[in-house]
């Protein structure tokens, strides 16, 4: 029972803010009000709106938004988003366009289990389906997964990914974002060792924290400040009984967009101002910049206790894979193992969480790689969430990968291995 009770009464207080908020709109907005117009009743509906509106997209997850897609045969196709590979923490789906010949491309992105849902790559993916077959990992809120299915750390993490890479074989070309940089690695080495056939093509890490010592930012800092059980005391709570993960210890994703908050309050404070202005002067919309930003920003998943634990202690503390150390299963992974799939790097100049230096030095632990298969790419003015969405992805990320893909793309690859679990 330790700590539901603290995950119930969060709910509760973000509950209560969403009801005051509706009530607030509700009152101002009474029809009768409206015989004798006031500034502060407009004021007081449009606080409503978004008061509202925030606190109740904190427990929804949003949707991809990606129903059509213009191909260069100048027809809309349908985007019927299929699952590949069904577990309980996450599942493997597919952007699979309708009509349109399968793409010579095969890309697997790995999605940060980070506090948001995959979707936060939803620009990203829309990016990509122009010319290439795209999977993403579709991880799931702990909040919801029963306790009878077990723990789930970055161990078990990785293996989720090498069973996602060997169901869809070895011409898959892999690009993993921000937290999953270093277990992405730590897969493609773990496959090269003990099923080198299933190894992907090529290997992009975007904005990870392969070595978070490299060059230390807040977020490593706070890693090294705070003790495991100072952690595990402040920040990991029991579910509460409203969910089906009542009892599952975890990370909840309110405690992280707190803390994502409290790292540029005043920004987002004065975000939320201008915005309540223009929705009383009746110059927001539904689907306006604000919108659009904090519906994705602020829809955020609890992770597990024992994947948030395991990534602080032996990510950023222990420097596990940083050290080439780093274990799976009882097996020591040789990030030296891979051989023969191509690796590319690709930093913000700008980026305040995963800063120039710390994805870059997983080149350095690839020692059985040639040179000729890695490169890096730093993108000055970025910073991280510039790096894989955006005005610089777009524009200048984007077309570097996928020419890096295309010069290393395997010519003639094996098919996949059919012995991978479809469901678990």
């Amino acid at each position: 029972m330790r700590y539901m009770a603290t995950y119930d009464l969060m709910e509760s207080l973000r509950n209560t803010n969403q009801w005051l908020g509706a009530s607030a709109l509700s009152l101002a907005s009474y029809p009768l009000f409206s015989m004798v117009p006031n500034p502060a009743l407009q004021w007081m509906a449009a606080w409503g709106e978004v008061t509202e509106r925030s606190f109740k997209r904190m427990v929804s997850k949003p949707d991809w938004g990606i129903r059509t897609f213009t191909h260069e045969d100048g027809r809309d196709h349908l985007v019927n988003i299929e699952t590949v590979v069904s577990r309980p923490f996450g599942d493997l789906i597919h952007f699979n366009v309708s009509g349109r010949p399968e793409q010579p491309r095969k890309i697997l992105l790995v999605a940060p289990m980070s506090g948001h849902y995959a979707t936060l790559l939803r620009s990203t993916v829309k990016s990509l389906i122009v010319n290439c077959e795209v999977y993403v990992t579709d991880w799931h809120n702990a909040r919801d997964i029963p306790v009878s299915e077990g723990k789930f750390d970055i161990e078990d993490y990785t293996l989720y990914l090498v069973d996602f890479m060997k169901a869809l074989g070895p011409d898959v070309n892999v690009i993993a974002v921000c937290q999953p940089a270093p277990l992405t690695l730590a897969a493609t080495a773990y496959l090269a060792e003990l099923d080198p056939d299933a190894q992907p093509s090529t290997l992009t890490l975007i904005g990870g924290p392969i070595n978070p010592d490299a060059t230390p930012t807040d977020v490593t800092d706070f890693g090294r400040r705070v003790t495991m059980g100072q952690l595990e005391e402040t920040m990991i709570q029991r579910v509460g009984f409203k969910y089906k993960g009542v009892g599952r210890q975890v990370y909840p994703g309110l405690l992280q967009l707190a803390s994502f908050m409290s790292m540029n309050a005043e920004r987002h404070s004065t975000a939320f101002s201008d915005q309540i202005m223009r929705v009383a002067g009746g110059e927001a919309s539904d689907n306006d910049a604000h919108n659009r930003f904090y519906d994705e920003y602020l829809a955020v998943m609890d992770m597990t206790a024992e994947f948030y634990l395991s990534t602080v202690e032996r990510i950023f503390k222990g420097l596990e894979i940083a050290q080439n150390r780093f274990v799976v299963n009882g097996h020591k992974v040789d990030l030296g193992k891979i051989t023969r799939v191509a690796v590319k790097t690709v930093e913000g100049g700008k980026d305040d969480i995963s800063a120039p230096g710390q994805c870059v030095a997983a080149l350095d632990l690839c020692t059985g790689l040639p040179d000729s298969l890695k490169a890096s790419y730093l993108e000055p003015e970025a910073g991280h969430y510039g790096i894989f969405a955006g005005r610089s992805w777009r524009n200048n990320i984007r077309p570097l990968v996928l020419d890096f893909i295309d010069t290393n793309a395997r010519k003639d690859p094996k098919p996949a291995n059919k012995n991978a679990r479809a469901t678990g």
